[in-house]
């Protein structure tokens, strides 16, 4: 068996972000915030660019940019997972199945609405970080755990 198995992953990260992107867009109107604690905020926000606004005022190319990259990634990735030997590359299989499910929730933004519904927004004092979504944690988390796997697997050579 492949690191296929490991797409139940994805498909989970896919749903619960695409069910949360939903809700807020049901309950709440762009900008509408509610406290959640002290440091954390539910805002609904539209990012039109990539991770942290990054090219948000391009013009507009930049969604099919994103969109055209973020699926070449997910064939990418798609591919890698059919190559893992999954008894073995556990922690691999599950950042990577991770990273393509928060592409794709993503993407699906990309597609349907010309940017991505973002809502978590965490503040220190003054400080607000950018806001994120499920896709975009499972991104995150994702990428740690392939570093996290290179370093393991740094240490094995």
């Amino acid at each position: 068996m492949s690191g296929l198995r490991w797409l139940w992953v994805s498909l989970f990260i896919i749903l619960s972000d695409q069910w949360s992107k939903g809700w807020i867009e049901i309950t709440y109107v762009l900008g509408q915030t509610s406290i959640v604690f002290s440091w954390l905020n539910i805002t609904r926000l539209h990012n039109t660019g990539a991770a942290f606004s990054f090219l948000a005022d391009a013009g507009g190319w930049q969604r099919w940019f994103f969109t055209a990259l973020a699926l070449a990634v997910s064939g990418v990735l798609l591919w890698w997972l059919k190559n893992l030997v999954p008894e073995r590359q556990k922690l691999l299989g599950l950042a990577l199945a991770l990273v393509l499910g928060g592409a794709i929730g993503n993407v699906i933004d990309r597609i349907e609405h010309g940017y991505v519904v973002d809502f978590i927004h965490a503040h220190w004092g003054g400080a607000f970080f950018p806001a994120f979504n499920i896709a975009d944690a499972a991104i995150s988390i994702g990428a740690v755990f392939l570093f996290l796997d290179a370093l393991r697997e740094g240490r094995r050579i």
